[in-house]
């Protein structure tokens, strides 16, 4: 059962961020409106181990949104649209406030020299706040950042359905525009087998409310976490979920096993056997091949994936997508073993940067410094997948 913790006393100590956001929301602002993961039991995360849930109170995040709204505001009268910003204006508007919140000063500028287009809610689950508290949280933000276009937040599928369609349709309508949910897997077996909350049947119901308040769905799904045993089920299955929810946005993100997770132990015992990149490789490309009936975005935007280049619309780019994943197939092994590492080391985004990239040399010397082979490539993928979970 989520733990919904209020501290007795949330004494304000100044602008608060949190551990994480998703890649797509790279360019937003910050806030955060509850701490750490109501949940956090999930076998394969760690993020917010050790770390207990608690909501913070309206009246401390109204503080940080005020915060950023004066620092912004003060930024505006200084800074020129399309002017020069070097460390001589920053310190000036800097030193132009009595009360100096480092943290949130950098978080407006970067903000403000980003266009001000988004705003992300943290932590893990913002949409467990009270409809009424998170409704006046998110009027607040658009009375203060009317030129923002977009509000998007994290939500558990265990939430969504437990709340009531009139009030997603409020939280749409105050500025609640995309919703993401780690659905990992539409497979119950696999749901319970990683402690995930929920069945398939959650994640369907969940996702349809999302949609049927007008609010931007993104799915994100982890090609691996079946294992070898039940690799082909998750596939199948995740694909089934999604075409009954035909979210907005399908996004990937590959398995990676990290130390100090219960998936980490199951895997030293035996217990759970991680797919090679190989196998996942396979898994992806039935996964595709089963999404049928939708029209939703497809995206690969994270190093831990093996093919950043699969991005595009269903059932438009379909083949295009599958066929990616055949040109990675249609190279000899000992070119597969290159480019597995090198996309790891962030030098190619598809297949067919191998034969253009001005890399490969340095990646083969990679390669033959560290002895790596067919045989071990998984081995060292393991370790380098690990530097960004």
């Amino acid at each position: 059962m989520e733990k919904r913790k209020r501290q007795k006393k949330d004494a304000y100590t100044g602008f608060e961020q949190g551990a994480i956001r998703p890649p797509s929301e790279a360019y937003s602002l910050l806030f955060r409106l509850t701490r750490n993961c109501p949940w956090n039991l999930c076998t394969f995360c760690r993020i917010y181990k050790h770390k207990d849930f608690s909501l913070r109170s309206v009246e401390n995040i109204v503080k940080d949104i005020d915060l950023i709204h004066n620092y912004v505001d003060r930024i505006k009268q200084v800074v020129k649209p399309g002017g020069p910003v070097d460390q001589e204006v920053i310190a000036t508007i800097y030193n132009s406030f009595e009360t100096k919140d480092r943290v949130a000063f950098n978080a407006a500028m970067n903000w403000y020299a980003s266009g001000m287009e988004s705003i992300f809610l943290q932590d893990a689950n913002c949409l467990i706040m009270k409809p009424d508290d998170l409704i006046f949280v998110l009027e607040h933000i658009q009375k203060c950042f009317p030129e923002t276009s977009r509000i998007t937040s994290y939500a558990r599928s265990h939430t969504l359905v437990r709340i009531k369609d009139h009030d997603l349709m409020r939280m749409g309508s105050a500025g609640l525009n995309r919703i993401h949910v780690g659905m990992e897997t539409g497979s119950d077996k696999v749901l319970k087998r990683i402690r995930k909350g929920v069945t398939k049947e959650i994640h369907i119901k969940a996702g349809l409310k999302v949609k049927a308040a007008g609010i931007e769905l993104s799915e994100y799904v982890m090609p691996g976490l079946g294992g070898i045993d039940l690799s082909i089920e998750h596939a199948m299955e995740t694909a089934s979920a999604l075409n009954s929810i035909n979210p907005d946005f399908i996004r990937i993100r590959t398995l990676a096993v990290t130390r100090g997770t219960k998936l980490a132990q199951d895997c030293a015992q035996g217990l759970f056997e991680k797919p090679s990149d190989v196998m996942m490789a396979k898994e992806l490309r039935l996964f595709l091949e089963n999404l049928d009936g939708i029209e939703s975005h497809v995206k690969s935007d994270h190093i831990l994936n093996l093919f950043e280049t699969i991005n595009g619309s269903l059932p438009r780019d379909k083949k295009k997508l599958i066929g990616i994943i055949d040109s990675f197939f249609e190279l000899p092994r000992d070119l597969q073993v290159l480019y597995q590492v090198g996309r790891r080391m962030g030098f190619f985004k598809g297949p067919g940067d191998i034969e253009k990239s001005p890399h490969l040399a340095q990646v083969k010397q990679a390669c033959d410094h560290y002895g790596v082979t067919s045989e071990n490539v998984d081995t060292v993928i393991d370790e380098l997948m690990k530097r960004f979970v």
